[in-house]
């Protein structure tokens, strides 16, 4: 699972189809992938396309747009509430202060 997730983080990835990928059901994934990676799989991802997008956003060429198609947010400002949600600022005030650092 991580893999796909790892692999291709702009795909649309639901419970269920990562539960196809793998071959079980989503009860069983979901409760296997909690128990080993001590979240669920949408919060893993979730976590993941953020970190990405942190990473993605230390090119001053990219924009929040292209950040947000790459990591899997269908708009700019998706990934924005989204980065603001979970990192506490903006992904311009992480930008900025990325860079003054």
């Amino acid at each position: 699972m991580l893999g796909l997730m790892h692999g291709r983080p702009a795909h649309p990835w639901t419970v269920g189809s990562l539960a196809d990928a793998a071959g079980i059901s989503r009860a069983a994934l979901a409760r296997r992938f909690t128990d080993v990676m001590g979240e669920p799989p949408m919060a893993y991802l979730t976590g993941w396309r953020l970190a990405l997008a942190a990473d993605l956003l230390s090119d001053p060429e990219a924009t929040i747009a292209s950040v947000a198609r790459q990591v899997g947010y269908s708009t700019p400002f998706a990934l924005s509430a989204a980065f603001k949600r979970e990192r506490g600022m903006s992904p311009q005030q992480y930008r900025l202060r990325d860079v003054s650092a």
